[in-house]
């Protein structure tokens, strides 16, 4: 897995001598932000699924700043980011709506009928999409740092397993190559 993953990794070198990077000083130039190892994997797996809850474009600079703060593999963050897209971040975010109804204790508040989309002019977008928002309310606050931080952990503790599971195997066969 590691080989297929390093075939479409940028080098550091690449990276170091990125015009539009270099302003990014040392940062940028952590060799952990780039090696596929164990730790950094997960961590990337983990920052990237706890920010892709984060609406639009601003889900990947979240990703890069934790993924650069803790020092985790700044592609696979990045890329762990993308399970979000327009098909999934509905089921998402009425997930987190149920979630956070449900740990709040708001089960008789809005009913998911309720919930619909509001039809949108172009006089009055950001006010119809407030109100929107605004009817989620306490349950939706709740519910997405919740799933976003459950999410992070099932991909953090997945792939740890996976890694080791994907080593003992390579151990298994290689006593059995010996063997023969």
């Amino acid at each position: 897995m590691r080989k297929i993953l390093h075939k479409f990794l940028p080098h550091h070198e690449t990276v170091k001598n990125n015009r539009w990077l270099k302003p990014f000083g040392s940062w940028l130039h952590e060799p952990n932000l780039w090696h596929l190892h164990r730790r950094g994997v997960a961590g990337g797996v983990a920052v990237g699924l706890f920010c892709g809850l984060i609406p639009g474009p601003l889900q990947m600079i979240a990703a890069t700043l934790l993924a650069v703060l803790l020092r985790v593999n700044l592609p696979v963050a990045l890329f762990a980011t993308l399970y979000t897209n327009p098909f999934t971040i509905v089921p998402l975010y009425l997930l987190a709506y149920q979630l956070g109804a449900w740990v709040s204790g708001a089960q008789n508040g809005l009913l998911v009928s309720q919930l619909a989309f509001p039809e949108l002019h172009w006089q009055n977008l950001g006010g119809e999409l407030w109100g929107w928002l605004a009817q989620l309310g306490k349950p939706l606050l709740i519910g997405l740092p919740l799933l976003a931080a459950g999410l992070a952990i099932i991909g953090y503790v997945a792939v740890r397993l996976a890694w080791r599971v994907a080593v003992v195997w390579k151990w298994h066969a290689r006593k059995r190559r010996r063997a023969v």
